[in-house]
């Protein structure tokens, strides 16, 4: 019978294109992931990464997760709701949030890729099998500082690259008329063919959602994403019943309880769901399936090469987040074609770390 035998782990920082959260003086903008490598007694290694937290937090990301992979060693691979619930109280419990939760979700993954490398099917097919491609969206581009001149470019740039869909981030203008401008710029460079989508990251008020987003309706957005504080459901809901473009929320929630709160009280119209922050795999398909039982469609939030699998196991999925990130991480990440990315067909993940990749990117 397999059993985890060992673990190895490694901070590393992956180059990126300024972002929103992660600039600092005297930093390249770039994503710290906690790589993770578990090994079983019969040579089997199951591969995941924690990220989406501060550079402060770094350091204790890292201990987080050598601490809560040392509590797996000797459990059998197979039994990861039982292995999942026990790193929560062990972590916290079991009402575990934050650092812990993102170290929980990357060991989870671990033992997803194990458990599809014991039974030789790929993770997608044990998760559910429901398709083997997914459309993609573009993400990692459009930031706030990105000029508004050189939006129409970049667009035509995605269309160039077979994207049919593209996310852009507003919240940062110093009027409602800049903002609008932006999308509009956009939306003329790339046509009305493609699917746009825009994140406001939290940045607006009730009222401003409410203004600005009933101006933006006019450019056909597909979905108006995290427009107030995460927290305010009560607000989040009136936004959703004033406008009649579909509002995307979720990626900002810990565990599943949360997103029961948002369907009950209709402030969501399309569920987004964090890997990190809902606790792994296991936790991911349970929120996507408690959307399906209220009609309502899921979009997945960075980390392609995990979240296709999920994706593909859910008749309820619309979009994938295809945000580039983490991929420099691996020998040959998930392959996009015609605007779809295409689900690998090898057992687990279908991935395998860059050596080279880890060495260079490593921190200290």
């Amino acid at each position: 019978m397999s059993r985890i035998q060992s673990f190895e782990t490694h901070v590393v920082a992956v180059p990126r294109e300024a972002g929103p959260s992660t600039d600092i003086a005297d930093k390249p903008p770039a994503t710290v992931f906690v790589t993770l490598q578990l090994r079983t007694n019969d040579g089997i290694e199951g591969i995941g990464h924690a990220t989406l937290v501060p550079w402060s937090m770094n350091n204790a990301l890292k201990a987080a997760v050598d601490a809560l992979a040392q509590e797996v060693v000797g459990r059998n691979p197979m039994d990861i709701e039982s292995i999942v619930t026990d790193l929560y109280w062990a972590a916290g419990a079991g009402s575990t949030a934050g650092v812990a939760v993102h170290a929980i979700a990357g060991i989870e993954v671990a033992l997803w890729d194990i458990r599809g490398k014991i039974t030789g099917q790929p993770v997608h097919k044990l998760l559910g099998g429901f398709t083997d491609r997914l459309k993609v969206y573009a993400s990692g581009s459009f930031w706030r500082p990105h000029r508004p001149e050189d939006i129409p470019e970049t667009g035509q740039a995605f269309v160039e690259q077979g994207f049919r869909a593209m996310k852009l981030r507003l919240g940062g203008e110093s009027s409602p008329a800049k903002e609008i401008e932006r999308l509009r710029l956009l939306r003329e460079a790339v046509g009305d063919d493609i699917d746009l989508m825009v994140d406001i990251n939290r940045g607006w008020s009730v009222n401003q959602a409410v203004t600005i987003g009933k101006q933006l309706e006019e450019y056909g957005l597909y979905w108006l994403e995290d427009p107030i504080d995460h927290l305010d459901l009560e607000g989040q809901a009136r936004v959703a019943d004033a406008l009649t473009v579909p509002i995307a929320a979720g990626e900002y929630h810990y565990g599943i309880e949360p997103f029961r709160y948002m369907l009950e009280r209709r402030s969501i119209d399309i569920v987004m769901i964090d890997l990190m922050r809902v606790g792994g795999l296991t936790r991911w398909m349970k929120v996507a399936h408690l959307a399906e039982s209220f009609n309502v469609p899921v979009v997945s939030h960075l980390v392609p090469e995990f979240l296709c699998h999920a994706m593909a196991a859910i008749p309820n999925g619309i979009y994938t987040e295809y945000m580039p990130w983490s991929l420099p991480l691996y020998k040959e990440p998930p392959k996009i074609e015609d605007g779809e990315l295409v689900l690998p067909q090898t057992p687990g993940l279908g991935l395998e770390f860059d050596e080279d990749a880890i060495r260079l990117y490593r921190m200290g």
